[in-house]
Order: structure tokens, then C-alpha cells, then sequence
């Protein structure tokens, strides 16, 4: 169990790295003439769908996933984990997956299918696997200490709950991509599946202010960049 002490604490380091991160505003079009109708005309195209801010959010989870993995694969290899770097990707899971990401399909999206009828079964089975990742993530970032990874027993129990968040969410969010999210449109009218959209990006900026998302990339790349793994070229197959 992790104490309020120990949340604070975690929440204070989690913060202040995501705070210190910079990111760049896209540029000005080049076609685009000065003026406020040509900013509404930018801003009106680069709007994402409900389902599309969803999915990229599963993009930064996969990435995040991919640090897990490393904090698995080099203490079997007999190489050095930085126990903050595991710290900090958990802490991105907590933060922003299940604490925003998750909550905008269990209370605008699941309720919904529940009421159509429809997919019942998966919003059951996917409801129960975020209170089980939940469950993970305390783990994980409890056990994200130097200590650990010095000890064989506690090192052990980490790995093991790695492997079991790393198992369930690879199937979890692409049955969500191929299954949930295309079918969400069926359920919805064209106008409360715009509105959704505007929901979820009030939400994000209530939560992380502008640009949240691309905030979450610059921090997990910054990720990658401790453990070595952000040049995507390295993963090339020979």
C-alpha cells in the first residue's frame, strides 16, 4: 500500500518533469494570410475526432509500454535501469491514461454502449482491465526504487507485474482501435459525435492546459532519450 506521504512525493517529481518540458507551437501554414478567419481556418483543420484523440493517445501508451519492456529486459541482461525513468513512465500512465484517457470512455463512452445495448460484454470485460491496471500502475510505481532493483525478490515481483500490464493492455486498447472505437459512430448522431470530440479536448486542457498531449510526447520521448531508445531506425529489422 503506498502512503499519502508517498503519493505526494511522486506526484511532486511527476509535475515538476512534466512542467519542465518544453514544446514548440506548430508554425504559421505558409498559404495561410494573416487575420482571424485564416487562424479559425488553421485551428478549425487540425481538430481531431473523439476516436482519433483516443487512438494517438494509445500511441503514447504503446511508447510508454516499449520503456516498460526495457525495465524488464535489462535487468535480466545484468544492465543498469534507471528506477526514475520507470518512475516517471508510470507516472505518465497514472496521470494521463487512467486518470484522463480512461476516465473520458468510462464516462462518455461506455455508458452509451451500455444504453444502445451494444458490445456489453467488451465495455464489461474493458471496465474490469482498467481497475486491474490500476491496480498494476500502484505496484509498479511503488516498486520503482533503486532498492528494488537490488533486491532478486523484489525485482521479481516488478517484472512480474510488468509482464501482466505490458499482456493485458497490448490486447486491451487494439480490441478498443478495431472494435469500440469504429462502432462508437453507430450509436451517436454526427452532431454528439462532434460534441464528444470538443468534450474530451475541454477536458484535456482543464487537466494539462494547452497542447497536453503533445507535452505527454515530449515527456516520453525525453524518456526514450535516458534509456537509449529513441532513435526509431534502431528497431529496424536486419
Amino acid at each position: 500500500m503506498i502512503g499519502e506521504h508517498e503519493h505526494a512525493r511522486r506526484d511532486f517529481f511527476w509535475n515538476a518533469t512534466v512542467l519542465g518540458c518544453g514544446f514548440v507551437l506548430p508554425g504559421e501554414a505558409g498559404w495561410a494570410r494573416p487575420g482571424k478567419e485564416s487562424e479559425k481556418a488553421v485551428e478549425k483543420e487540425a481538430d481531431v475526432t473523439p476516436t482519433e484523440d483516443l487512438m494517438r493517445e494509445h500511441g503514447l501508451l504503446n511508447r510508454v509500454l516499449l520503456i516498460y519492456e526495457e525495465a524488464v529486459r535489462r535487468p535480466e541482461g545484468k544492465q543498469d535501469m534507471p528506477p526514475e525513468t520507470l518512475a516517471a513512465g508510470a507516472g505518465i500512465i497514472r496521470h494521463f491514461i487512467e486518470d484522463y484517457h480512461e476516465k473520458l470512455e468510462e464516462d462518455y463512452l461506455f455508458p452509451r454502449f451500455e444504453k444502445a445495448h451494444k458490445l456489453v460484454e467488451l465495455v464489461k470485460t474493458l471496465r474490469e482491465q482498467h481497475q486491474a491496471g490500476r491496480h498494476l500502475t500502484a505496484q509498479i510505481e511503488q516498486l520503482s526504487t533503486l532498492a528494488t532493483f537490488k533486491n532478486a525478490d523484489e525485482r521479481r515481483t516488478l517484472s512480474q507485474s510488468l509482464h501482466a500490464f505490458i499482456r493485458m493492455y497490448r490486447p486491451h486498447e487494439a480490441r478498443e482501435d478495431t472494435v469500440l472505437f469504429p462502432a462508437l459512430r453507430s450509436i451517436v448522431s454526427p452532431e454528439e459525435f462532434g460534441a464528444l470530440g470538443d468534450q474530451f479536448e475541454d477536458k484535456e486542457h482543464e487537466l494539462f492546459g494547452d497542447e497536453g498531449f503533445e507535452k505527454m510526447v515530449d515527456k516520453v520521448g525525453e524518456l526514450e532519450k535516458t534509456l537509449g531508445i529513441h532513435n526509431l531506425a534502431q528497431f529496424t529489422a536486419q
